[in-house]
């Protein structure tokens, strides 16, 4: 295992190893700020032998009022609470990016409850959309420049809380990646009616962020480059997409689902993957980016046994190797890997952690007891 052990650098950070903790919601937050349970288990990732630990979202623009499960980076009066958060992993030698989100219209049922309608790259009518249960309305130019500026300032305070770097949140359905889609995005502005239109929302927030934070600071992303059912976002977009971005200037990527169907197997979270050949279910996809693009790649997807993690990295198929449902119920997995412990994670993918979290449970591995309530 020498090549997922060996450290390497992302822009001018170095990550101890080749391991990443993937973005995961965890509804741990309290009243939008990071809660004391939140730091708790961002230690235990980072004492668990993570190099490098992606934050779940944390919203760029309060619309209608978030959740007080969910975790907001758009005052100055959050960047303590981050501080406390950096501070524990760094504590423990692991670096800390700062996942940004906007939800877009996946917002719908929180602000239907309070009278309020969700917004996206365009209007959609209830049941028009077979993947999409809601409405939502279409967003002025001025609404798309404010998300914008709210990703760059939060980049800022992500700085100013001592945070390794920041990434920008581009898939699974949340608004980049609804404005990345055709199948969304039906616009016929600046910011839709080509593909290149389609993906301009990603190269102004990485603008936008630059702006903000100067020409040093690591800003990664996590792009969809397919959607999960046809007549959405094909790969051929996505990779050009990719390639784009990367010219831009954006530090790695993390190469992911865009548009989630309505079953798991269309999702980023395909269920009961329990056989080897269900592993790295999005292994075609970040080779052939891997193959395109001069900055580092991760990937993400169902990868559970560390000798296909280590073929994946030793192979230059990427550059990083994501795990995310197998750390919850096992936060010190990689540590043991360390030691020489090649066990298979005893994560089910059942998804438990998933559902029970949308309902604002904190994030627990539910097919066991006494995981982190």
């Amino acid at each position: 295992m020498q090549t997922l052990f060996d450290p390497v650098k992302i822009a001018n950070i170095e990550i101890p190893n080749r391991f990443v903790r993937s973005a995961t919601y965890d509804a741990g937050a309290n009243d939008n700020f990071v809660s004391d349970w939140q730091t708790d288990l961002y230690s235990r990732l980072a004492k668990g032998g993570i190099g490098l630990i992606i934050s779940g979202t944390f919203q760029v623009i309060d619309w209608g009022g978030m959740p007080p499960m969910m975790n907001l980076i758009t005052d100055d009066k959050f960047v303590p609470g981050l501080k406390k958060l950096a501070d524990a992993v760094h504590g423990h030698g692991s670096k800390l990016a700062v996942q940004l989100f906007h939800s877009g219209r996946e917002a719908w049922r929180l602000l239907q409850a309070k009278g309020m309608e969700a917004m996206g790259p365009s209007r959609v009518k209830a049941g028009e959309d077979p993947f999409f249960k809601g409405s939502c309305r279409e967003m002025t130019s001025e609404e798309i420049w404010a998300v914008v500026s709210g990703f760059g300032k939060a980049a800022r305070r992500a700085r100013e809380a001592g945070c390794d770097a920041v990434q920008i949140h581009a898939a699974h359905a949340y608004l980049p990646a609804q404005f990345l889609s055709p199948w969304t995005n039906h616009r016929e502005d600046e910011w839709g009616g080509t593909p290149e239109k389609r993906f301009r929302l990603h190269k102004e927030i990485y603008r936008a962020i630059k702006a903000e934070v100067g020409p040093d600071y690591p800003v990664l992303i996590k792009l969809g480059v397919c959607d999960g059912f046809p007549g959405g976002l094909s790969f051929e977009e996505g990779l050009e997409a990719a390639v784009q971005l990367a010219d831009l200037g954006y530090d790695s990527i993390e190469v992911s689902q865009g548009l989630r169907g309505v079953k798991w197997e269309q999702t980023e979270m395909r269920a009961k993957v329990v056989k080897r050949e269900q592993e790295a279910y999005f292994r075609e996809w970040t080779w052939q980016v891997k193959k395109r693009v001069n900055v580092s790649v991760m990937m993400v997807g169902g990868l559970r046994s560390v000798d296909l993690m280590e073929k994946v990295v030793a192979a230059g198929e990427a550059d990083f190797v994501c795990l995310s449902r197998p750390l919850v119920r096992e936060p010190d997995l990689v540590a043991s890997w360390f030691q020489g412990e090649t066990r298979h994670p005893a994560c089910i993918s059942c998804n438990k952690c998933f559902e029970e979290v949308i309902k604002g449970n904190r994030l627990r591995c539910w097919a066991s007891r006494g995981d982190h309530t």
